[in-house]
Protein backbone atom coordinates (compact mmCIF):
# COMPACT_ATOMS: atom_id res chain seq x y z
CA UNK A 1 0.00 0.00 0.00
CA UNK A 2 1.53 3.28 -1.15
CA UNK A 3 0.52 5.62 1.68
CA UNK A 4 1.96 8.69 -0.04
CA UNK A 5 -0.33 8.14 -3.03
CA UNK A 6 -3.54 7.91 -1.01
CA UNK A 7 -5.71 11.05 -1.32
CA UNK A 8 -6.07 12.73 2.05
CA UNK A 9 -8.33 15.22 3.78
CA UNK A 10 -6.65 17.36 6.45
CA UNK A 11 -8.86 19.53 8.65
CA UNK A 12 -6.42 20.62 11.38
CA UNK A 13 -3.34 22.41 10.10
CA UNK A 14 -1.99 25.66 11.55
CA UNK A 15 -0.64 27.80 8.73
CA UNK A 16 1.34 29.92 11.18
CA UNK A 17 3.20 26.86 12.54
CA UNK A 18 3.99 25.08 9.26
CA UNK A 19 7.09 26.84 7.97
CA UNK A 20 9.69 24.52 6.49
CA UNK A 21 13.39 25.32 6.62
CA UNK A 22 13.30 26.39 2.96
CA UNK A 23 10.41 28.78 3.63
CA UNK A 24 12.12 30.34 6.63
CA UNK A 25 15.23 30.74 4.46
CA UNK A 26 13.21 32.63 1.86
CA UNK A 27 11.87 34.97 4.55
CA UNK A 28 15.21 35.37 6.35
CA UNK A 29 18.15 34.25 4.17
CA UNK A 30 20.47 34.39 7.16
CA UNK A 31 18.72 31.48 8.88
CA UNK A 32 20.96 28.45 9.35
CA UNK A 33 19.76 24.88 9.62
CA UNK A 34 21.01 24.77 13.21
CA UNK A 35 19.00 27.86 14.12
CA UNK A 36 15.88 26.52 12.41
CA UNK A 37 16.09 23.18 14.21
CA UNK A 38 16.68 24.92 17.55
CA UNK A 39 14.10 27.69 17.31
CA UNK A 40 11.37 26.48 14.97
CA UNK A 41 11.13 22.75 15.78
CA UNK A 42 10.00 21.62 19.22
CA UNK A 43 11.57 18.64 21.02
CA UNK A 44 9.98 15.24 20.46
CA UNK A 45 8.59 15.48 23.99
CA UNK A 46 7.70 18.78 25.66
CA UNK A 47 6.86 19.26 29.32
CA UNK A 48 3.41 20.61 28.50
CA UNK A 49 1.34 22.26 25.81
CA UNK A 50 2.46 25.63 27.16
CA UNK A 51 6.11 24.59 26.70
CA UNK A 52 5.37 23.40 23.17
CA UNK A 53 3.59 26.65 22.28
CA UNK A 54 6.81 28.63 22.88
CA UNK A 55 8.15 27.28 19.59
CA UNK A 56 5.12 28.50 17.68
CA UNK A 57 6.08 32.06 18.56
CA UNK A 58 9.13 31.89 16.29
CA UNK A 59 6.94 30.93 13.32
CA UNK A 60 4.60 33.78 14.22
CA UNK A 61 7.47 36.29 14.41
CA UNK A 62 8.57 35.36 10.89
CA UNK A 63 5.10 36.01 9.46
CA UNK A 64 4.66 39.76 9.84
CA UNK A 65 4.65 40.87 6.20
CA UNK A 66 2.45 40.12 3.23
CA UNK A 67 5.42 38.56 1.43
CA UNK A 68 6.10 36.20 4.33
CA UNK A 69 2.44 35.20 4.62
CA UNK A 70 2.29 34.38 0.93
CA UNK A 71 5.49 32.31 1.23
CA UNK A 72 3.85 30.42 4.10
CA UNK A 73 0.79 29.61 2.01
CA UNK A 74 2.88 28.44 -0.95
CA UNK A 75 5.03 26.36 1.39
CA UNK A 76 1.99 24.74 3.02
CA UNK A 77 0.55 23.80 -0.37
CA UNK A 78 3.86 22.31 -1.48
CA UNK A 79 3.98 20.18 1.65
CA UNK A 80 0.36 19.12 1.20
CA UNK A 81 0.95 18.24 -2.45
CA UNK A 82 3.77 15.90 -1.41
CA UNK A 83 1.29 14.19 0.93
CA UNK A 84 -1.41 14.04 -1.78
CA UNK A 85 -3.81 16.13 0.28
CA UNK A 86 -6.90 16.80 -1.85
CA UNK A 87 -8.78 19.02 0.61
CA UNK A 88 -7.36 21.05 3.49
CA UNK A 89 -8.49 23.56 6.05
CA UNK A 90 -5.71 25.94 7.00
CA UNK A 91 -6.14 27.91 10.19
CA UNK A 92 -4.29 30.86 11.66
CA UNK A 93 -4.79 33.78 14.07
CA UNK A 94 -4.78 37.00 12.01
CA UNK A 95 -4.38 39.35 14.98
CA UNK A 96 -0.87 38.09 15.75
CA UNK A 97 0.52 39.20 12.37
CA UNK A 98 0.24 42.97 12.82
CA UNK A 99 3.65 43.85 14.25
CA UNK A 100 5.03 45.39 11.05
CA UNK A 101 2.01 47.48 10.14
CA UNK A 102 -0.40 45.16 8.34
CA UNK A 103 -4.07 45.57 9.18
CA UNK A 104 -6.15 42.49 10.08
CA UNK A 105 -8.01 42.72 6.77
CA UNK A 106 -4.73 42.92 4.85
CA UNK A 107 -3.48 39.81 6.66
CA UNK A 108 -6.59 37.78 5.90
CA UNK A 109 -6.82 39.16 2.38
CA UNK A 110 -3.27 38.15 1.51
CA UNK A 111 -3.69 34.62 2.88
CA UNK A 112 -7.07 34.20 1.20
CA UNK A 113 -5.85 35.48 -2.17
CA UNK A 114 -2.77 33.26 -2.11
CA UNK A 115 -4.86 30.27 -1.04
CA UNK A 116 -7.15 30.73 -4.04
CA UNK A 117 -4.12 31.07 -6.32
CA UNK A 118 -2.53 27.92 -4.93
CA UNK A 119 -5.78 25.97 -5.27
CA UNK A 120 -5.87 26.95 -8.93
CA UNK A 121 -2.22 25.99 -9.46
CA UNK A 122 -2.14 22.72 -7.48
CA UNK A 123 -5.72 21.46 -7.62
CA UNK A 124 -5.79 21.14 -3.81
CA UNK A 125 -9.14 22.42 -2.57
CA UNK A 126 -8.81 24.51 0.58
CA UNK A 127 -10.73 26.55 3.12
CA UNK A 128 -9.47 28.95 5.79
CA UNK A 129 -10.39 28.97 9.47
CA UNK A 130 -9.58 32.10 11.47
CA UNK A 131 -8.46 31.56 15.06
CA UNK A 132 -8.91 33.62 18.14
CA UNK A 133 -6.68 32.71 21.07
CA UNK A 134 -7.52 31.66 24.61
CA UNK A 135 -5.51 34.52 26.11
CA UNK A 136 -7.33 37.15 24.02
CA UNK A 137 -10.07 39.27 25.55
CA UNK A 138 -13.67 39.46 24.36
CA UNK A 139 -13.03 42.43 22.07
CA UNK A 140 -10.17 40.69 20.26
CA UNK A 141 -12.27 37.59 19.72
CA UNK A 142 -15.13 39.69 18.37
CA UNK A 143 -12.68 41.41 15.99
CA UNK A 144 -11.70 37.98 14.70
CA UNK A 145 -15.35 36.96 14.37
CA UNK A 146 -16.05 40.06 12.28
CA UNK A 147 -13.08 39.15 10.05
CA UNK A 148 -14.66 35.72 9.50
CA UNK A 149 -17.93 37.36 8.50
CA UNK A 150 -16.37 39.90 6.13
CA UNK A 151 -14.01 37.55 4.37
CA UNK A 152 -16.43 34.64 4.11
CA UNK A 153 -18.26 36.73 1.53
CA UNK A 154 -15.08 37.21 -0.52
CA UNK A 155 -13.31 33.87 -0.63
CA UNK A 156 -12.30 30.71 1.16
CA UNK A 157 -12.78 31.82 4.81
CA UNK A 158 -15.40 29.55 6.37
CA UNK A 159 -15.14 29.32 10.17
CA UNK A 160 -13.91 30.48 13.58
CA UNK A 161 -11.70 28.48 15.92
CA UNK A 162 -10.09 29.13 19.29
CA UNK A 163 -6.57 27.86 20.02
CA UNK A 164 -4.16 28.13 22.93
CA UNK A 165 -3.87 26.68 26.40
CA UNK A 166 -7.34 25.52 27.48
CA UNK A 167 -5.95 24.42 30.84
CA UNK A 168 -5.31 28.06 31.76
CA UNK A 169 -7.95 30.09 29.92
CA UNK A 170 -11.72 29.43 29.88
CA UNK A 171 -14.10 29.85 26.96
CA UNK A 172 -16.45 32.35 28.60
CA UNK A 173 -14.86 35.58 27.26
CA UNK A 174 -15.05 34.22 23.72
CA UNK A 175 -18.66 33.04 23.61
CA UNK A 176 -20.00 36.28 22.01
CA UNK A 177 -17.60 35.77 19.10
CA UNK A 178 -18.74 32.22 18.53
CA UNK A 179 -22.38 33.23 18.76
CA UNK A 180 -21.84 35.95 16.18
CA UNK A 181 -20.26 33.52 13.71
CA UNK A 182 -22.91 30.86 14.30
CA UNK A 183 -25.69 33.40 13.77
CA UNK A 184 -24.07 34.29 10.45
CA UNK A 185 -24.41 30.64 9.41
CA UNK A 186 -20.66 30.00 9.39
CA UNK A 187 -18.64 27.18 10.92
CA UNK A 188 -17.14 26.84 14.39
CA UNK A 189 -14.60 24.46 15.86
CA UNK A 190 -12.91 24.53 19.27
CA UNK A 191 -9.53 23.33 20.54
CA UNK A 192 -10.31 21.30 23.67
CA UNK A 193 -9.42 18.08 25.43
CA UNK A 194 -5.68 18.35 24.89
CA UNK A 195 -4.04 20.38 27.66
CA UNK A 196 -7.23 20.09 29.71
CA UNK A 197 -9.32 17.00 30.37
CA UNK A 198 -12.85 15.98 29.39
CA UNK A 199 -14.41 18.99 31.12
CA UNK A 200 -13.02 21.28 28.40
CA UNK A 201 -14.75 19.15 25.74
CA UNK A 202 -18.06 19.22 27.63
CA UNK A 203 -17.64 23.01 27.84
CA UNK A 204 -17.08 23.34 24.11
CA UNK A 205 -20.09 21.19 23.26
CA UNK A 206 -22.46 22.87 25.70
CA UNK A 207 -21.32 26.49 25.48
CA UNK A 208 -20.48 26.74 21.78
CA UNK A 209 -22.64 23.95 20.32
CA UNK A 210 -19.74 22.98 18.08
CA UNK A 211 -19.91 19.87 15.93
CA UNK A 212 -16.12 19.63 15.76
CA UNK A 213 -13.38 19.51 18.38
CA UNK A 214 -9.73 20.26 17.70
CA UNK A 215 -7.92 17.32 19.31
CA UNK A 216 -10.39 16.16 22.00
CA UNK A 217 -8.05 13.26 22.66
CA UNK A 218 -8.63 13.28 26.43
CA UNK A 219 -12.34 12.72 25.93
CA UNK A 220 -11.43 9.06 26.23
CA UNK A 221 -11.08 9.57 29.99
CA UNK A 222 -14.88 10.01 30.32
CA UNK A 223 -17.08 7.17 29.03
CA UNK A 224 -20.21 9.31 29.14
CA UNK A 225 -18.51 11.92 26.99
CA UNK A 226 -17.33 9.31 24.49
CA UNK A 227 -20.90 8.03 24.23
CA UNK A 228 -22.15 11.55 23.59
CA UNK A 229 -19.54 12.19 20.92
CA UNK A 230 -20.58 9.02 19.12
CA UNK A 231 -24.32 9.60 19.48
CA UNK A 232 -24.18 13.23 18.31
CA UNK A 233 -21.69 12.48 15.52
CA UNK A 234 -19.18 15.01 16.83
CA UNK A 235 -15.98 14.99 14.81
CA UNK A 236 -12.56 14.92 16.51
CA UNK A 237 -9.66 16.47 14.58
CA UNK A 238 -6.95 14.14 15.88
CA UNK A 239 -3.23 14.85 15.50
CA UNK A 240 -1.53 11.80 17.08
CA UNK A 241 2.16 12.72 16.84
CA UNK A 242 1.56 16.23 18.14
CA UNK A 243 -0.52 14.82 21.00
CA UNK A 244 2.52 12.80 22.07
CA UNK A 245 4.80 15.80 21.66
CA UNK A 246 2.64 18.03 23.90
CA UNK A 247 2.23 15.30 26.53
CA UNK A 248 -1.52 14.85 26.00
CA UNK A 249 -0.77 11.13 25.60
CA UNK A 250 2.35 9.34 26.88
CA UNK A 251 3.35 7.54 23.67
CA UNK A 252 2.11 6.89 20.15
CA UNK A 253 1.07 3.33 20.95
CA UNK A 254 -0.98 4.68 23.86
CA UNK A 255 -2.93 7.08 21.65
CA UNK A 256 -6.67 6.37 21.95
CA UNK A 257 -7.45 6.88 18.26
CA UNK A 258 -8.48 3.23 17.84
CA UNK A 259 -10.40 3.18 21.11
CA UNK A 260 -12.36 6.24 20.08
CA UNK A 261 -13.09 4.88 16.60
CA UNK A 262 -14.19 1.53 18.01
CA UNK A 263 -16.59 3.40 20.28
CA UNK A 264 -18.21 4.97 17.22
CA UNK A 265 -16.59 8.41 17.42
CA UNK A 266 -15.89 10.04 14.07
CA UNK A 267 -12.27 11.10 13.71
CA UNK A 268 -9.93 12.54 11.11
CA UNK A 269 -6.13 12.57 11.02
CA UNK A 270 -4.08 15.75 10.69
CA UNK A 271 -0.57 17.03 11.37
CA UNK A 272 -1.54 20.10 13.46
CA UNK A 273 1.78 21.98 13.14
CA UNK A 274 3.94 20.60 10.34
CA UNK A 275 6.91 22.83 11.11
CA UNK A 276 6.91 22.81 14.91
CA UNK A 277 6.34 19.04 14.99
CA UNK A 278 8.53 18.26 11.96
CA UNK A 279 5.80 15.95 10.68
CA UNK A 280 4.13 15.12 7.38
CA UNK A 281 0.69 13.59 6.98
CA UNK A 282 2.07 10.54 5.18
CA UNK A 283 4.29 9.93 8.22
CA UNK A 284 1.20 10.00 10.44
CA UNK A 285 -0.46 7.42 8.21
CA UNK A 286 2.66 5.25 8.30
CA UNK A 287 2.78 5.38 12.11
CA UNK A 288 -0.89 4.41 12.31
CA UNK A 289 -0.24 1.48 9.99
CA UNK A 290 2.82 0.30 11.92
CA UNK A 291 1.32 0.83 15.39
CA UNK A 292 -2.33 -0.10 14.97
CA UNK A 293 -2.31 -2.09 11.75
CA UNK A 294 -4.45 0.38 9.84
CA UNK A 295 -5.50 -0.77 6.38
CA UNK A 296 -6.93 0.89 3.30
CA UNK A 297 -10.40 0.56 4.80
CA UNK A 298 -9.34 2.55 7.89
CA UNK A 299 -7.88 5.37 5.81
CA UNK A 300 -10.97 5.44 3.62
CA UNK A 301 -13.17 5.77 6.69
CA UNK A 302 -11.28 8.58 8.40
CA UNK A 303 -10.98 10.58 5.19
CA UNK A 304 -14.67 10.22 4.42
CA UNK A 305 -15.54 11.19 8.02
CA UNK A 306 -13.27 14.24 7.75
CA UNK A 307 -14.83 15.35 4.49
CA UNK A 308 -18.32 14.93 5.94
CA UNK A 309 -17.32 17.14 8.89
CA UNK A 310 -15.53 19.73 6.77
CA UNK A 311 -16.59 23.32 6.13
CA UNK A 312 -16.22 22.80 2.37
CA UNK A 313 -18.92 24.16 0.07
CA UNK A 314 -21.22 21.53 -1.46
CA UNK A 315 -19.55 21.60 -4.88
CA UNK A 316 -16.09 21.12 -3.38
CA UNK A 317 -17.39 18.34 -1.15
CA UNK A 318 -18.79 16.56 -4.19
CA UNK A 319 -15.55 16.85 -6.17
CA UNK A 320 -13.36 15.67 -3.29
CA UNK A 321 -15.78 12.88 -2.44
CA UNK A 322 -15.48 11.62 -5.99
CA UNK A 323 -11.69 11.57 -5.70
CA UNK A 324 -11.87 9.62 -2.44
CA UNK A 325 -14.37 7.12 -3.82
CA UNK A 326 -12.35 6.49 -6.96
CA UNK A 327 -9.01 6.11 -5.21
CA UNK A 328 -10.07 3.99 -2.28
CA UNK A 329 -12.09 1.63 -4.43
CA UNK A 330 -9.19 1.13 -6.86
CA UNK A 331 -6.08 1.06 -4.65
CA UNK A 332 -5.33 -2.41 -3.35
CA UNK A 333 -3.68 -3.06 0.01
Amino acid sequence: MDLAALPKVELHSHLDCCLSYDAVGQIDPGTTRERYDRQFVAPARCGSLADYLRYTLNHRAALQTERALRIAVRDAFAQMAADHVVYAELRFAPLVHLEEGLTPDEVVGAVAEETVRQTQETGIEASIILCTLRDFDTDASLRTARLVERHAALGPVTALDIAGDEATYPLDPHLPAFERVRQAGLGVTVHAGEAAGPASVWEALDAVATRRIGHGVRAVEDSDLVARLAEERIHLELCPSCNVQTGAVPAFDAHPVDQLRNAGVRVGISTDTRGVSDIRLTQEYQRLHETFGWTLADYARVNRDALDASFAPADVRARVGGLLDAAYSEVSS
